[in-house]
């Protein structure tokens, strides 16, 4: 018997509530943006070109989404600052962040792996998160709340051939979320990483356009397929919203199996 009354809550509404996510300007943080914005969140989406966040942002816009665009390179702490001011001077502050900038520019094991490709690398995928959190903080703590969604990977659960540095930068960021969950929950903000397998975007096309390296990937996969990024974004909402409201230092993996795989 469904005893919900219609006077209840949607614990999925996220009106009044404003988010900034990086790195969205395609793929997994264009998927997250749009998703919370028809939630009713007010969103910042950034990526490195002013351009690209520019047209999704139109694009969001006249579907009647409350959307602004910023640019930003989070790998300059300048540009971490100008962000979060942006997010304040056009929506007031920040309720939801959504550290999603990741790059791997370096396929090589750690003997070939070379000191300026392990600092870009780690600058991008740990470093900016911890300094964008950070600057989040206390505004969040002033609304009453937040959530950060770090989106790591399942690459920071194990290692695989080539992958060794970005491996090392995504576990060191699953350890940042629960570090950030333990210590920020007094303040009612939560912290929680989603760590995604293969999903079909841009980046990951060398393997889905190949037609015998996909077959032979998701072949291991108890699930039997690859996933889009609207499977990634929904977790992010859930995340974002009460609908998690008792979720804080979780490593959630969304990757069909891909653990289980071997």
């Amino acid at each position: 018997m469904n005893t919900k009354s219609d006077k209840s809550p949607d614990a999925f509404n996220l009106s009044g509530k404003v988010a900034i996510i990086t790195g969205s300007s395609k793929g997994i943080g264009a998927s997250i943006a749009k998703t919370l914005a028809e939630h009713g969140a007010s969103v910042v989406i950034s990526s490195r070109k002013q351009k690209a966040v520019d047209k999704l942002a139109e694009e969001l816009q006249s579907e009647g989404l409350n959307v602004k665009a910023c640019e930003c390179h989070v790998g300059q702490k300048a540009d971490l600052e100008k962000l979060v001011n942006f997010a304040k001077e056009e929506f007031g502050g920040v309720d939801i962040l959504v550290n999603n900038a990741g790059i791997n520019p370096v396929y090589a094991p750690l003997s070939e792996m070379s000191d300026v490709a392990y600092e870009k690398i780690m600058n991008v995928n740990l470093k900016a998160c911890l300094i964008l959190s950070n600057l989040c903080y206390p505004i969040m703590k002033e609304r009453g709340g937040g959530s950060v969604i770090n989106i790591s990977s399942v690459e920071g659960l194990k290692t695989s051939p080539g992958l060794s540095v970005y491996s090392i930068s995504k576990a060191g960021l699953n350890m940042l979320t629960q570090s950030q969950a333990r210590e920020w929950g007094q303040d009612n903000i939560r912290a929680n990483a989603i760590c995604p397998g293969l999903i079909q975007t841009k980046l990951s096309s060398a393997i889905w356009q190949n037609e015998s390296v996909h077959n032979a990937f998701i072949d291991k996969l108890p699930l039997k397929r690859i996933a889009q990024p609207e499977e990634i974004s929904n977790l992010a909402l859930f995340l974002a919203s009460d609908a998690s409201s008792y979720c804080t230092g979780s490593i959630i993996t969304a990757d069909g199996g891909y653990m289980l795989a071997g």
